[in-house]
């Protein structure tokens, strides 16, 4: 997957073949997201997921903790 950065946080957005997919995927980010301690901004429209990354506690800015976790998600499409 390729994230843009950008206004300070990364960017993806991932598309799938329905809803239930789509769906799937974001409960198994959440779940890499909770034991990050980290928390996405995203959104959902039927197949296509949309991703923000940024450390809040920072400084709204894109650290390390934020690249790791867009690396552990890209892992979770193989």
């Amino acid at each position: 997957m390729s994230w843009e950065e950008r206004d300070g946080g990364l960017h993806a957005e991932f598309e799938f073949g329905d809803f239930s997919e789509a769906f799937a995927f974001m409960t198994r980010v959440a779940l890499l997201a909770e034991q990050a301690g980290h928390h996405p901004d995203w959104s959902n429209s039927w197949n296509t997921v949309r991703i923000s990354l940024t450390s809040h506690d920072e400084g709204n800015t894109v650290t390390e903790r934020d690249r790791e976790l867009a690396v552990a998600i890209d892992q979770l499409l193989g």
